[in-house]
Protein backbone atom coordinates (compact mmCIF):
# COMPACT_ATOMS: atom_id res chain seq x y z
CA UNK A 1 0.00 0.00 0.00
CA UNK A 2 1.59 3.19 -1.12
CA UNK A 3 0.33 6.71 0.87
CA UNK A 4 1.70 10.02 -0.94
CA UNK A 5 2.69 13.15 1.67
CA UNK A 6 1.81 16.15 0.08
CA UNK A 7 4.61 18.66 0.05
CA UNK A 8 3.35 22.20 1.59
CA UNK A 9 3.21 23.54 -2.18
CA UNK A 10 1.00 20.48 -3.22
CA UNK A 11 -1.38 20.86 -0.41
CA UNK A 12 -2.12 24.75 -1.32
CA UNK A 13 -3.09 23.23 -4.21
CA UNK A 14 -5.72 21.11 -3.29
CA UNK A 15 -6.72 24.00 -0.75
CA UNK A 16 -7.30 25.80 -4.12
CA UNK A 17 -9.35 22.77 -5.48
CA UNK A 18 -11.06 22.83 -2.22
CA UNK A 19 -11.53 26.73 -2.31
CA UNK A 20 -13.81 26.04 -5.97
CA UNK A 21 -15.11 23.10 -4.59
CA UNK A 22 -17.01 24.87 -1.63
CA UNK A 23 -18.36 27.19 -3.63
CA UNK A 24 -19.43 25.77 -6.29
CA UNK A 25 -21.53 23.39 -4.04
CA UNK A 26 -22.97 26.58 -2.13
CA UNK A 27 -24.04 27.98 -5.36
CA UNK A 28 -25.71 24.80 -6.06
CA UNK A 29 -27.27 24.09 -3.07
CA UNK A 30 -28.68 27.14 -3.62
CA UNK A 31 -30.99 26.17 -6.77
CA UNK A 32 -32.54 23.10 -4.80
CA UNK A 33 -36.25 23.82 -4.03
CA UNK A 34 -39.18 22.00 -4.17
CA UNK A 35 -40.50 21.27 -7.13
CA UNK A 36 -37.44 21.58 -8.95
CA UNK A 37 -36.29 19.37 -11.99
CA UNK A 38 -33.03 18.03 -11.22
CA UNK A 39 -31.52 17.87 -14.38
CA UNK A 40 -28.05 18.54 -16.43
CA UNK A 41 -28.71 22.22 -15.90
CA UNK A 42 -26.97 22.18 -12.43
CA UNK A 43 -24.80 20.25 -13.48
CA UNK A 44 -23.72 22.42 -16.52
CA UNK A 45 -23.64 25.32 -13.89
CA UNK A 46 -21.18 23.45 -12.28
CA UNK A 47 -18.70 23.00 -14.64
CA UNK A 48 -18.87 26.72 -15.83
CA UNK A 49 -17.95 27.91 -12.30
CA UNK A 50 -14.94 25.46 -12.00
CA UNK A 51 -13.72 26.17 -15.24
CA UNK A 52 -14.24 29.74 -14.64
CA UNK A 53 -12.14 29.53 -11.37
CA UNK A 54 -9.42 27.97 -13.02
CA UNK A 55 -10.18 24.32 -11.75
CA UNK A 56 -10.99 21.32 -13.65
CA UNK A 57 -13.67 18.03 -12.92
CA UNK A 58 -12.82 15.55 -11.04
CA UNK A 59 -15.39 13.31 -11.67
CA UNK A 60 -16.29 13.93 -15.16
CA UNK A 61 -14.90 11.18 -17.04
CA UNK A 62 -13.36 9.35 -14.18
CA UNK A 63 -14.51 5.82 -14.75
CA UNK A 64 -17.12 7.25 -17.41
CA UNK A 65 -18.52 9.00 -15.00
CA UNK A 66 -21.14 11.47 -17.07
CA UNK A 67 -21.17 14.15 -15.16
CA UNK A 68 -19.60 17.25 -12.76
CA UNK A 69 -21.98 16.66 -9.74
CA UNK A 70 -22.86 13.39 -8.30
CA UNK A 71 -26.61 14.36 -7.06
CA UNK A 72 -28.08 11.50 -4.56
CA UNK A 73 -31.67 11.76 -3.70
CA UNK A 74 -33.12 9.99 -0.62
CA UNK A 75 -32.68 6.32 -1.08
CA UNK A 76 -29.74 7.35 -2.98
CA UNK A 77 -26.47 7.23 -1.01
CA UNK A 78 -23.99 8.10 -3.37
CA UNK A 79 -23.01 8.53 -6.99
CA UNK A 80 -26.25 9.87 -8.17
CA UNK A 81 -26.88 11.12 -11.75
CA UNK A 82 -28.36 14.84 -12.01
CA UNK A 83 -31.21 13.62 -14.31
CA UNK A 84 -34.86 14.42 -14.27
CA UNK A 85 -36.05 13.59 -11.23
CA UNK A 86 -38.41 16.35 -9.40
CA UNK A 87 -37.72 17.09 -5.73
CA UNK A 88 -40.38 17.39 -3.40
CA UNK A 89 -40.97 18.67 -0.05
CA UNK A 90 -39.17 16.47 2.48
CA UNK A 91 -36.44 15.12 -0.06
CA UNK A 92 -32.77 14.46 1.15
CA UNK A 93 -30.40 15.71 -1.48
CA UNK A 94 -26.50 15.21 -1.47
CA UNK A 95 -24.59 17.21 -3.43
CA UNK A 96 -21.15 15.62 -4.20
CA UNK A 97 -17.89 17.09 -6.44
CA UNK A 98 -14.57 16.65 -7.10
CA UNK A 99 -12.22 19.61 -8.39
CA UNK A 100 -8.28 19.49 -9.89
CA UNK A 101 -6.66 22.90 -9.40
CA UNK A 102 -2.91 23.02 -11.04
CA UNK A 103 -3.20 18.95 -10.91
CA UNK A 104 -3.93 17.92 -7.57
CA UNK A 105 -8.10 17.35 -6.24
CA UNK A 106 -9.81 17.25 -3.54
CA UNK A 107 -13.39 15.82 -3.04
CA UNK A 108 -16.43 16.95 -0.95
CA UNK A 109 -20.23 16.37 -0.38
CA UNK A 110 -22.92 18.19 1.79
CA UNK A 111 -26.54 17.00 2.49
CA UNK A 112 -29.62 19.25 2.51
CA UNK A 113 -33.64 18.77 2.93
CA UNK A 114 -35.89 20.51 0.34
CA UNK A 115 -38.35 22.54 2.33
CA UNK A 116 -39.75 20.56 5.80
CA UNK A 117 -39.29 17.62 6.35
CA UNK A 118 -40.11 15.22 9.31
CA UNK A 119 -38.15 15.20 12.60
CA UNK A 120 -36.27 11.85 11.82
CA UNK A 121 -35.04 13.22 8.27
CA UNK A 122 -33.65 16.35 10.21
CA UNK A 123 -32.31 14.44 12.68
CA UNK A 124 -30.38 12.05 9.92
CA UNK A 125 -28.81 14.92 8.23
CA UNK A 126 -27.97 16.53 11.54
CA UNK A 127 -25.99 13.77 13.11
CA UNK A 128 -24.32 12.57 9.63
CA UNK A 129 -22.84 16.25 9.48
CA UNK A 130 -22.00 15.62 13.51
CA UNK A 131 -20.41 12.38 12.40
CA UNK A 132 -17.82 14.20 10.31
CA UNK A 133 -16.89 16.90 12.94
CA UNK A 134 -16.30 13.94 15.72
CA UNK A 135 -14.14 12.09 12.93
CA UNK A 136 -12.50 15.65 12.20
CA UNK A 137 -11.92 15.87 16.44
CA UNK A 138 -9.38 12.65 16.02
CA UNK A 139 -7.94 13.60 12.48
CA UNK A 140 -4.17 14.18 13.57
CA UNK A 141 -0.89 12.56 13.42
CA UNK A 142 0.00 9.76 15.58
CA UNK A 143 -3.63 8.73 15.45
CA UNK A 144 -5.20 5.80 13.12
CA UNK A 145 -8.31 5.40 10.39
CA UNK A 146 -9.20 3.39 12.66
CA UNK A 147 -9.83 5.91 15.24
CA UNK A 148 -11.83 7.89 12.70
CA UNK A 149 -13.75 5.44 12.02
CA UNK A 150 -14.74 4.45 15.35
CA UNK A 151 -15.64 8.19 15.78
CA UNK A 152 -18.45 7.78 12.52
CA UNK A 153 -19.48 4.55 14.21
CA UNK A 154 -20.47 5.30 17.74
CA UNK A 155 -21.83 8.78 17.15
CA UNK A 156 -23.83 7.10 14.38
CA UNK A 157 -25.08 3.97 16.58
CA UNK A 158 -25.99 6.30 19.36
CA UNK A 159 -28.80 7.96 17.68
CA UNK A 160 -29.91 4.41 15.98
CA UNK A 161 -28.44 5.05 12.52
CA UNK A 162 -26.11 3.05 10.60
CA UNK A 163 -23.26 3.68 8.31
CA UNK A 164 -24.13 2.52 4.62
CA UNK A 165 -22.07 -1.25 4.63
CA UNK A 166 -18.96 -1.36 2.11
CA UNK A 167 -18.68 2.75 1.33
CA UNK A 168 -15.34 4.52 3.35
CA UNK A 169 -13.53 7.27 2.72
CA UNK A 170 -10.10 7.58 1.00
CA UNK A 171 -6.55 9.10 0.48
CA UNK A 172 -7.05 11.68 -2.34
CA UNK A 173 -4.79 14.50 -4.11
CA UNK A 174 -2.91 13.02 -6.86
CA UNK A 175 -5.78 11.09 -7.60
CA UNK A 176 -9.59 11.16 -6.55
CA UNK A 177 -9.09 8.05 -5.04
CA UNK A 178 -5.57 7.12 -2.71
CA UNK A 179 -4.77 4.51 -0.12
CA UNK A 180 -5.90 4.14 2.83
CA UNK A 181 -9.59 3.44 2.74
CA UNK A 182 -11.07 4.98 6.12
CA UNK A 183 -14.49 2.97 6.61
CA UNK A 184 -17.13 4.10 8.76
CA UNK A 185 -17.04 1.58 10.80
CA UNK A 186 -13.85 0.17 12.68
CA UNK A 187 -12.32 0.16 16.07
CA UNK A 188 -10.10 2.87 17.83
CA UNK A 189 -6.35 2.22 17.06
CA UNK A 190 -6.51 0.48 14.27
CA UNK A 191 -5.48 0.81 10.98
CA UNK A 192 -3.03 2.49 8.99
CA UNK A 193 -1.26 5.73 11.42
CA UNK A 194 -1.98 9.47 10.35
CA UNK A 195 1.06 11.06 9.12
CA UNK A 196 1.09 14.68 9.16
CA UNK A 197 1.01 15.81 5.07
CA UNK A 198 -1.55 12.67 4.60
CA UNK A 199 -4.53 14.21 2.92
CA UNK A 200 -7.95 12.15 3.16
CA UNK A 201 -11.55 12.36 2.42
CA UNK A 202 -13.62 11.83 5.44
CA UNK A 203 -17.04 11.09 4.78
CA UNK A 204 -19.74 9.58 6.87
CA UNK A 205 -22.68 7.96 4.71
CA UNK A 206 -25.32 6.91 7.50
CA UNK A 207 -29.07 5.56 6.70
CA UNK A 208 -31.93 5.87 8.41
CA UNK A 209 -32.54 1.76 8.15
CA UNK A 210 -30.66 -0.96 7.22
CA UNK A 211 -27.09 -0.49 5.87
CA UNK A 212 -26.97 -3.05 2.98
CA UNK A 213 -26.83 -1.27 -0.55
CA UNK A 214 -26.68 -2.32 -4.25
CA UNK A 215 -26.81 -0.39 -7.32
CA UNK A 216 -29.79 1.55 -9.19
CA UNK A 217 -30.69 0.35 -12.41
CA UNK A 218 -28.62 3.13 -13.82
CA UNK A 219 -25.57 0.94 -12.59
CA UNK A 220 -24.34 4.28 -11.04
CA UNK A 221 -26.39 5.30 -8.25
CA UNK A 222 -26.04 3.39 -4.47
CA UNK A 223 -28.80 2.60 -2.88
CA UNK A 224 -30.13 1.51 0.32
CA UNK A 225 -31.52 -1.89 -0.30
CA UNK A 226 -34.54 -1.14 2.18
CA UNK A 227 -35.27 1.90 0.17
CA UNK A 228 -34.87 3.88 3.28
CA UNK A 229 -33.14 7.73 3.14
CA UNK A 230 -29.34 8.36 3.24
CA UNK A 231 -27.62 11.26 3.60
CA UNK A 232 -23.36 12.32 3.24
CA UNK A 233 -20.73 14.89 4.42
CA UNK A 234 -17.60 15.14 3.08
CA UNK A 235 -14.09 17.11 3.47
CA UNK A 236 -10.88 16.95 2.22
CA UNK A 237 -8.65 17.66 5.01
CA UNK A 238 -4.58 17.79 5.66
CA UNK A 239 -3.08 15.56 8.36
CA UNK A 240 -1.05 18.01 11.09
CA UNK A 241 0.09 17.14 14.23
CA UNK A 242 -1.84 19.33 16.03
CA UNK A 243 -4.97 18.06 14.31
CA UNK A 244 -7.14 18.24 10.66
CA UNK A 245 -6.67 21.39 8.39
CA UNK A 246 -9.73 21.74 6.39
CA UNK A 247 -9.19 22.25 2.83
CA UNK A 248 -12.99 22.43 1.06
CA UNK A 249 -13.91 25.61 2.87
CA UNK A 250 -14.36 29.13 1.28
Amino acid sequence: MRIYLKTQSQIERIRKAGRIAARVLRTCAERIEPNRTLDVELDQLAEQMVLEMGGFPAFKGYRLFPHVLCVSINEEVVHGLPTGRVLRAGDIVTLDIGVYYEGYCCDTALTLIVGHADYQRKRLVRVTEEALHKALEVTRAGNTTGDISAAIQQHAESFGFKPARGLAGHGVGRFVHEMPDIPNIGEAGTGVPLQAGMVLAIEPMLVMGEPEVEFADDEWAIVTRDGKPAAHFEHTVVVTENGADILTIE
